[in-house]
């Protein structure tokens, strides 16, 4: 007998697990795949000794959200390196933006641009705590600094609509911040990415976008052993397909996506709560693909080779035109690329004098195309002879991403559609969104409040419910865990 079961070893289902397991409840976690962590894993995907992140790769959130900063990763061994440089953004001509972590470095960079990316970043940048604490609140609840709230309010607002087009003179600026908006797989102007970008950018400056040594695996590792320490047990290799399969419990969180409960729960659900499931909307995809190399990415603009994640599309106006195309359905000519160089800060990526570069291009939702030719093609734009140094890849269409995640629904790895509505309003449209009308069973995904993004923090509000509702303990979730540290 259990009290508490999870199903799924993401990273909110372990941030529920340890909750719940922080509050002295007995935790039986359940594990479709051979491993745990869910996106949040690290193989051998190409050659021997190259080690990959099979989903997420680079981590402000484990530095930034409520969650990771109650938990403290680093107090469990995890150790989270830094790039020197967060990110960059190639362009044509050999050269590139670059963002430093410090923010008047890189406002040094901008030219006449300058002033204007400090007065944008800079009070988020000075308040980051606040910022991050309300955008992964449960978005049910007045912010706890309503200054804050209302800084990345109105500058989501600026930025997400044709307002965006008078901050800016040059070109450089609009790129970098195109680039870090471009992540929520979907236009830069709107309002959703606009303030995922600046959230993202902001920590950049504050926190830094990091990469755990060892890959993202070790974040997982350290979550699952401090779970077990608190008497938690993870069972992997076992596919729940019925709530009945799972042990009596008296609370069950699923760590699972809109179509994920459908199967799950079946017919139990009442009809209007699965027809508004069956409503969710799935967004953008993408295409993974893994590459072995005989040595570094040869960047025209050697700054490159310092930064940790590069953001390969060209000009802002290049960036919303390959968005747009995946919003109606079609494959870019010249697709956003996201890549990794974790090896400029962690050699145990690869073998001596190796590297490895971990990369996606946003694809249709459900596409099967391999388009591994063309983000070679667009690496290469930005850094000529890499396709010579391409020992093995590795690549996942949109169409497979399932096979090895069930959540990322034809290969949207955000859980759903990057929108304001499914940001607020993800699943249903609910006050409480991570209850069903099941008793005792609660969703607790990336398809729940506050969205996408390694941050734990929908396991730790779901958590927070079940502790109210069916055991009566309403001591503050990061209380808890810290106490439990």
């Amino acid at each position: 007998m259990v009290d508490a079961v999870v199903v799924g070893s993401g990273p909110n289902g372990l941030a529920a697990a340890l909750v719940l397991a922080s509050a002295g409840l007995r935790v039986q976690v359940h594990e479709a795949a051979p491993t745990t962590g869910g996106g949040t894993r690290t193989e051998e995907l190409t050659l021997p000794g190259f080690r990959h992140d099979v989903c997420s790769a680079v981590h402000p959130m484990a530095l930034a959200s409520p969650f990771f900063r109650a938990f403290d990763l680093a107090a469990h061994g995890v150790q989270l390196r830094q790039p020197e440089i967060p990110y960059a953004h190639p362009l044509d001509g050999g050269r590139a933006v670059l963002a430093w972590r410090d923010l008047d470095r890189t406002a040094e960079g901008l030219g006449p641009d300058g002033a204007a990316w400090r007065s944008l970043l800079g009070p988020l940048v000075r308040r980051w705590s606040q910022v991050v604490d309300t955008a992964m609140s449960d978005l049910r609840r007045l912010p706890r600094d309503p200054f804050a709230a209302l800084l990345l309010g109105l500058r989501t607002l600026e930025q997400g609509t044709p307002a965006a087009a008078a901050r800016f003179r040059g070109t450089e600026a609009a790129a970098l911040l195109a680039g870090v908006a471009a992540h929520a797989i979907a236009p830069p102007r709107r309002l959703a990415p606009a303030g995922a970008g600046l959230l993202l950018a902001t920590l950049g400056h504050a926190v830094g976008w990091p990469v755990p040594a060892g890959g993202s695996q070790a974040i997982t590792d350290a979550m699952v052993t401090r779970l077990e320490q608190l008497g938690g047990r993870v069972v992997t290799g076992d596919r729940i397909d019925d709530l009945a399969q799972l042990p009596p419990a008296r609370a069950v969180l699923l760590d699972v996506s809109p179509a994920g409960l459908l199967r799950i729960a079946g017919d139990r659900l009442p009809a209007g709560y699965a027809r508004q499931l069956r409503s969710f909307r799935y967004g953008g995809a993408a295409c993974k693909v893994d590459f072995a190399l005989a040595g570094p990415v040869p960047w025209a603009d050697p700054a490159c080779a310092r930064a940790g994640t590069l953001h390969l599309v060209g000009s802002a106006a290049e960036a919303r035109t390959a968005e747009h195309a995946v919003v109606r359905g079609r494959h870019a000519q010249r697709p956003y690329v996201l890549a990794v160089q974790p090896g400029v800060v962690d050699p145990s990526r690869a073998p001596a004098g190796r590297q490895v570069l971990w990369t996606y291009a946003h694809v249709p939702n459900g596409s099967p195309r391999d388009v591994s030719d063309q983000i070679v093609a667009q690496v290469e734009r930005f850094a000529p002879g890499f396709r010579d140094l391409i020992l093995a890849t590795h690549v996942v269409p949109a169409a497979q991403a399932g096979g090895h995640n069930p959540n990322y629904v034809g290969g949207d790895i955000s859980g759903g559609a990057v929108t304001p509505w499914q940001l607020v309003m993800r699943p249903t449209a609910r006050w409480d969104p991570y209850r069903t009308p099941l008793p005792g069973v609660y969703l607790c995904s990336a398809s729940t409040p506050p969205g996408p993004a390694v941050h734990g923090m929908s396991g730790l509000h779901a958590a927070g419910r079940a502790l109210r509702h069916r055991f009566g303990v309403r001591t503050d979730p990061l209380a808890l865990l810290r106490a439990a540290r």
